[in-house]
Order: structure tokens, then sequence, then C-alpha cells
């Protein structure tokens, strides 16, 4: 224990290593809050039951967990990072099925720079499109609720360009957690969403415990 102290005094001293660190954890804080802003247009006292009901869902409750839980909160980041993750799927796989695109990634610096230009501009059209894909699930009769009936004209149209806007302000922080900060930025964008879904899903995997028949693999693993 003492070893593992001395470590991180070690490491503290480095100035050049102790401000990547402050950088990398303001922006982890600046992505948690933003977790937890509400979509416009929805009440957030009316959004605890649906919510309750996503984080348990299938591939919705998997979606939660790599969004940090704002999936279910329908914050202004509940897309996260992974439209920008398909994009960089797709190009990827562009790279390798389309000569032209083998030949730009030869290029060295300038080649990777244009193929990094288009995965932001695909990102746009994929968070686009699953923001319209989640304005309809918001209008499902879980979440319909809590929509304010005076913000209904406009709620297409906001949820639609601030979706958007959230996922490419969540790529810019993984962008610079990567360029100023410690490790690869979406990768820890990720990390702490999982993290930050662990201790409820913990609660859950017990609370199965307690309903007739059920019973939770975590909770069989430390019986």
């Amino acid at each position: 224990m003492k070893k593992f102290i001395q470590t991180l005094k070690n490491i503290w001293s480095i100035e050049e290593l102790r401000n990547k660190i402050i950088t990398t954890l303001a922006l982890i804080l600046v992505y948690r809050v933003g977790t937890h802003i509400v979509l416009p247009g929805l009440d957030p006292n009316k959004l605890d039951a649906a919510a309750s009901g996503t984080s348990n869902n299938g591939l919705l409750g998997l979606f939660d967990t790599f969004a940090g839980g704002a999936f279910a909160r329908a914050s202004i980041f509940a897309l996260g990072v992974m439209p920008y993750i398909s994009a960089s799927i797709f190009m990827q796989l562009m790279t390798i099925l389309v000569p032209q695109m083998q030949k730009l990634q030869k290029e060295g610096e300038s080649g990777r720079k244009k193929i990094n230009q288009w995965t932001r501009y695909l990102t746009v059209g994929v968070t686009a499109l699953q923001a319209s894909a989640y304005f309809q699930y918001l209008k499902t009769p879980a979440y319909a609720p809590a929509i304010l009936p005076g913000f209904q004209p406009y709620f297409f149209a906001s949820t639609i360009i601030i979706l958007t806007a959230g996922t490419l302000f969540v790529m810019w922080l993984g962008e610079k957690i990567q360029d100023k900060g410690l490790g690869n930025g979406t990768s820890i964008i990720i990390m702490i969403g999982i993290l930050g879904r662990l201790p409820q899903a913990v609660i859950q995997e017990f609370q199965q415990k307690q309903v007739k028949g059920g019973g939770g693999f975590l909770y069989s693993l430390l019986k």
C-alpha cells in the first residue's frame, strides 16, 4: 500500500502528467454533468418510471449502459458516442473494400486527416438518423406523458438538433481527452459510462433475488 501511495505521489509530482490527469478528469466531469441534463420539452419529474423500465430492457438497457444512463434519462447526451463509433467502423471497412480509400490511407498523415474529416461528416448523418429513431421512442407510452403539451410543435426539431449537437460534443470531448489528456478519449468515455451504471446494476442484481423465482447472475457468483 505504501508503494502504491508513493507511486501516486511520484506521478502527481510530474507537472505534465499532473496537467493531463486534471484535464482528463475535468472533461469527464463535463460529460457526466451532460448525461443528467434532460432534453428540452420533457418533464424530468415524469421520466423516473420510464427510465427504470428502460434500464432493464434488453438491448436498450445495454445501450443505456454504454451511454452511462443518459439514454434512459432522455439526456442531451442520450446517444453518447455510439454514432461516432458506428461511423468509424464503417469508414474502416471502406478502407478495406474501396481501392481509392486504401490509397488515401497510404498517403500518411494527410490521408488520415481526410478520412477523419469524412468520419465526422458521416457521424452527423448517422446521429441524425438515430436521433429520429430516438424521437419515435420518446413518443411511446412510457415517455409520451413526460412531453410538455406546449412544446409539442417544436419537440421533433429540437430533439434532432440537440441530440446531434450532443453527440458531436461528446466526440469532441473524446478527441480532447486523447490530445490533451490520458489515453484513448472514446474508450475512456465508454468506460466512464459503464462505471456510472455499475452501482445501479449491482443493486438491481441483488434486488432480483428478492423477487420470487428471481436470481441475479452476480448474486449467484457471490453466493
